[in-house]
């Protein structure tokens, strides 16, 4: 039990991104206190895609794709499917350019089939589900 707690813990608090046009800023991920339900569900207005679908633990991948639903320059995060506890909010976060558009270095540590998708401002999936195993 503890280890699986561990093991989970260590998953959850994986994601750390850089915003890949924005800099070399680092953000590492750890989720927050209470999981994040989205207000509305909203249809996915955009695209996301992964550079690989199955990764190392820690290793790095992109996550990029193109927001519909949203302003240019607004603000998506990357929320994380905890089993049995919903949508959780991890603290990686990134403006879209000026074609709505984003690029975000990814790197996750839970081993097994992680889903991820963004979210806008107001907790609406903006992004369809992307699939991702970590070995």
């Amino acid at each position: 039990m503890r280890q699986s707690v561990r093991i989970w813990g260590a998953g959850v608090a994986a994601a750390a991104v850089v915003a890949g046009s924005v800099g070399a800023a680092v953000a590492v991920a750890s989720p927050s206190p209470a999981p994040h339900k989205p207000a509305a569900t909203a249809p996915a207005a955009g695209s996301a895609t992964a550079s690989t679908k199955t990764v190392r633990a820690w290793q790095q991948f992109r996550v990029r794709g193109v927001v519909k639903s949203v302003p240019a320059g607004s603000r998506v995060t990357l929320q994380q499917k905890v089993s049995g506890s919903g949508w959780t909010t991890l603290p990686a976060s990134m403006n879209t350019n000026s074609r709505s558009m984003y690029n975000m270095r990814v790197m996750l540590g839970m081993k097994g089939h992680n889903k991820l998708r963004l979210v806008d401002s107001r907790k609406r999936a903006v992004t369809p589900v992307i699939d991702v195993w970590v070995r």
